[in-house]
């Protein structure tokens, strides 16, 4: 009797890419290409009548497919008025979420400079900000009340950088100080991303790779994955004083529902993550 051996989930980390890979990759590519130059006409036609436009959503949600990621939706998210608050593993979050629920986002300033991403992140509304201009934090904030009010629906990442999927690091506070006190009207609602167990760790943007090396071992992946993205229970913000407290309940909701997916408790998170000073606890004694 044959014995079947896994198949592979796709090159590893430090791998080259197959010939069939580069296929896979180029072919993709070429479809984001495509459904870039259709959408992107039909939004600014469509803004020149209407302030919201539908074309950003449906490009993420057509790329996301493109990428090869099977989208699940779990709960209702809210359409308007809403701070999500996601735990975070890669790049594919961000067209999961926004071809979800159309959400903008909130991202590193340098993002907004590169090229082409800068300007397809300018179209989705993101608002960019610098963790090192402490003298314009106060200016950050105004934006980001801006947002919420002309967005309908903004999303932070507060681990300040990408995991594996098994872990979830200290939540970054200083993005929720827009919520110190809460704009009117507006609910947080927390947000869990799950790739599952098997192929989390290996989608997670973590450690030295860089972000094209990601992409590469992401588009140039055999078959499809699935993403499961669960929208929380909303709360009030105007329930817990300040923005730890917020961030804290945002976090303590996250955790169970990702445990529940893993059928374990959370693992300590094992690399060295300079934007929030996080040491693995391998590292603390040194």
């Amino acid at each position: 009797m044959l014995e079947h051996k896994p198949r592979p989930i796709g090159p590893g980390r430090g791998e080259a890419v197959t010939w069939a890979g580069w296929m896979r990759l180029w072919l993709r590519a070429l479809g984001l290409v495509i459904t870039l130059l259709m959408c992107v006409p039909l939004h600014y036609a469509y803004r020149t009548v209407h302030y919201g436009s539908p074309f950003p959503k449906l490009f993420l949600r057509i790329a996301c497919r493109l990428c090869g990621v099977r989208l699940r939706v779990h709960g209702v998210p809210l359409k308007r008025d809403v701070f999500y608050i996601a735990n975070h593993l890669s790049w594919v979050d961000i067209l999961a979420l926004g071809g979800a629920s159309g959400t903008a986002f909130v991202a590193k300033a340098e993002l907004g400079v590169a090229p082409l991403v800068g300007w397809l992140a300018r179209i989705n509304r993101t608002v960019f900000v610098s963790r090192e201009d402490r003298l314009g934090v106060a200016d950050q904030i105004n934006r980001l009340r801006e947002a919420l009010a002309d967005n309908w629906a903004v999303t932070v990442f507060p681990e300040g950088t990408t995991t594996d999927g098994h872990s979830l690091l200290p939540f970054k506070t200083s993005m929720l100080r827009v919520l110190e006190p809460p704009p009117p009207g507006v609910l947080v609602q927390p947000v869990a991303l799950d790739y599952g167990a098997d192929i989390g760790e290996w989608i997670g943007w973590i450690g030295t790779e860089s972000g094209v090396d990601n992409a590469k071992r992401i588009m140039s992946r055999r078959g499809t994955f699935t993403l499961d993205v669960f929208f929380l229970e909303p709360f009030d913000p105007r329930d817990y004083v300040g923005r730890k407290a917020i961030a804290a309940e945002a976090r303590a909701r996250i955790v169970p529902a990702l445990e529940a997916r893993l059928g374990k408790p959370l693992r300590p998170f094992a690399h060295a993550v300079g934007q929030i000073g996080y040491v693995p606890p391998s590292n603390r004694a040194a």
